[in-house]
């Protein structure tokens, strides 16, 4: 029989396969511990997301009455009662409250986190990429490679801008993928002055010489940050250098597939097939994970 909180675990593991199959497969290089951690703080990013962008959605470890605000709210409210108390009754938030708790995890990254995801509910569009960044980014995808690092033990304070570096190229990358999901949700996660300056319109769900130009642009500053974040793995002991490495190549590789679709992001959704990711996997656990040249 299992405790309440390896069940939590257990759901925690479940949700990142489910949703996060990047995460998934770079944790699987980790050893159990660490493996585990990254399902929960996945598993906490991804009920708060679900709350902003599929509020349909039901799970037992989320607020189900009210609106999405409401939920947020209340959601939030569990998450830093429970980090006071030191655990929950839910399996869920008690496994996520366990594994911040045991790695030291600093309660301020949370601040941010739910400051972005409020954001969602109220902002459709950001004007600059500095405003993206800054006013957005730093809640939702650079404080996630915060909240990771104490996980994957680095060996050196020097790991901290790369990771965070690293959290915003993952997040880059799904604003340049998935341009018609946010489209339906009403949002534009792309900076307005570049779709501007290059007379880009998503909401035509065209790929026009203008679109290719603006994404094309975006692409390269995408690349940009993978080259710092890649730049944390000699910080990283072996373990966690293969979990993030792998992770690294290939969510990099779906900029790849944007690229050779002619920027087309409006068809369909890219993806690294299961069998690729598979055998980037071996390939780590055989030889290490190559670095990959962003220049």
């Amino acid at each position: 029989m299992t405790t309440p909180l390896e069940d939590g675990y257990r759901r925690c593991a479940e949700l990142t396969r489910a949703h996060g199959t990047t995460y998934w497969w770079g944790a699987m290089l980790l050893p159990r511990a660490q493996r585990r951690d990254v399902h929960a703080v996945y598993a906490l990013c991804r009920l708060a997301d679900d709350i902003v962008d599929e509020p349909e959605k039901v799970d037992a470890a989320v607020p189900r009455e009210g609106t999405p605000a409401e939920r947020l709210v209340t959601f939030r409210r569990w998450f830093f009662r429970a980090l006071e108390r030191g655990g929950s009754d839910e399996p869920v938030m008690a496994a996520i409250v366990d594994s911040i708790r045991r790695r030291g995890t600093d309660p301020e990254c949370f601040e941010r986190f739910f400051a972005a995801m409020a954001a969602d509910l109220t902002r459709a569009t950001w004007a600059t990429w500095e405003e993206l960044r800054d006013g957005y980014m730093e809640g939702s995808a650079a404080v996630i490679g915060e909240m990771m690092l104490p996980v994957l033990e680095p060996t050196s304070p020097a790991a901290k801008e790369p990771a965070r570096a690293l959290g915003n190229a993952f997040q880059l990358t799904n604003f340049l993928r998935d341009v018609a999901e946010d489209l339906d949700r009403g949002r534009v996660y792309l900076p307005q002055a570049d779709l501007a300056r290059h007379r880009a319109d998503p909401w035509q769900r065209r790929v026009t010489p203008q679109w290719r130009a603006m994404m094309a642009e975006q692409v390269v500053r995408n690349r940009a940050l993978y080259a710092h974040g890649q730049e944390g793995l000699a910080y990283l002991p072996p373990a966690s250098r293969r979990c993030v490495g792998t992770a690294l190549v290939l969510y990099s590789r779906i900029l790849d597939r944007i690229e050779a679709s002619g920027y087309d992001v409006f068809s369909g959704r890219h993806r690294v097939p299961d069998a690729e990711k598979l055998g980037l996997a071996l390939r780590a656990v055989t030889l290490g994970v190559p670095e990959r040249r962003f220049a």
